[in-house]
């Protein structure tokens, strides 16, 4: 009988990617890996559940959600998140940041020290700097601040991130965009007395995401279904989305998708769904199995409408 893995979501270690699944296996995502596995048939995508509980009525959740979590349990989830604003004594200090996606796109946030730069990887934020650091509600006002004085948003569409990733402009427009920015920001009154303004230092994950001579993607894909097989080389990944090669081009997977399902390796080179086990069978077979290769769940072509399965 075929193993069965639970993914538990993608995490930036350092800067490299990494899958975990339920039961603390995890698998390193190094470019050039061969991404396979099936949803395993006949099964429904069950709530992940929330602060470390099951959820206690196992919800079936639709395949398009990109949350993991039904209603309830999204609910408690978000009661206990710093982004929810419902908390107001955490005595860590925090940064604010502006984090760079695009030409004309910047947002604001705000993350805790300790976690340095994790937050901005696990974002897909292509460029960023440091704004300040201090007590939370200090950096809260600073946020809103910015948002209110200089229209800059606190969240950009992933869809908008992903239409630019393989268009970039070189790293000094990158640099420029967000330096002009940072300047405009530490200047403005009613900068919150508590927040020690910090330098302009820009910090670029091109690199770290692969985005260099990046191929546009043809396809995003869109839900996993019961049966589904997503397969394909890994040449990028930015925030939670892998870029996979297949036969038919790029195409891109959310990876938010895959948790709450059970999924199980398929034939292929390096079937991340099986830990990243390897046989050198597969690995001799990889040229042909990436041609062959297929993404069969619904996809949402880039620049169209049309949904299938491939």
């Amino acid at each position: 009988m075929a193993q069965v893995w639970k993914c538990t979501g993608l995490w930036w270690v350092g800067c490299e990617p990494v899958l975990t699944w339920d039961g603390g296996c995890r698998s390193a995502l190094p470019w050039g890996k061969q991404v396979a596995f099936a949803v395993v048939g006949g099964g429904a995508r069950r709530c992940v559940g929330a602060r470390g509980h099951s959820c206690p009525l196992g919800s079936a959740l639709s395949g398009r959600s990109v949350g993991g979590r039904c209603e309830e349990c999204a609910r408690l989830d978000r009661s206990h998140s710093v982004a929810a604003d419902t908390i107001a004594d955490d005595p860590r200090p925090y940064s604010v940041y502006l984090a760079w996606f695009g030409p004309g796109m910047v947002k604001v946030g705000i993350t805790a020290v300790e976690r340095g730069s994790a937050r901005l990887l696990e974002q897909g934020a292509v460029a960023f700097t440091w704004l300040g650091r201090g007590p939370l509600m200090s950096a809260r006002r600073s946020e809103e601040l910015l948002r209110t004085v200089l229209g800059v948003p606190d969240r950009i569409a992933y869809d908008a991130k992903r239409a630019v990733r393989s268009a970039l402009p070189e790293a000094a427009a990158r640099e420029a965009e967000i330096r002009e920015l940072h300047a405009r920001a530490v200047g403005l009154g009613g900068w919150p007395e508590a927040l020690e303004r910090m330098p302009f230092e820009a910090v670029d994950h091109a690199g770290a995401f692969g985005l260099d001579g990046l191929a546009s993607a043809v396809a995003v894909v869109v839900e996993l279904v019961p049966g589904g097989v997503v397969r394909g080389e890994l040449v990028a990944a930015a925030g939670p989305d892998l870029h996979l090669r297949t036969g038919r081009g790029v195409f891109v997977l959310d990876t938010r998708l895959m948790t709450g399902w059970e999924l199980t390796g398929v034939a292929g080179p390096g079937g991340t769904a099986a830990c990243g086990t390897e046989s050198g069978r597969e690995r001799s077979e990889g040229a042909e199995w990436l041609e062959r290769g297929a993404i069969t769940v619904p996809v949402r072509e880039v620049g169209g409408v049309q949904e299938g399965l491939f």
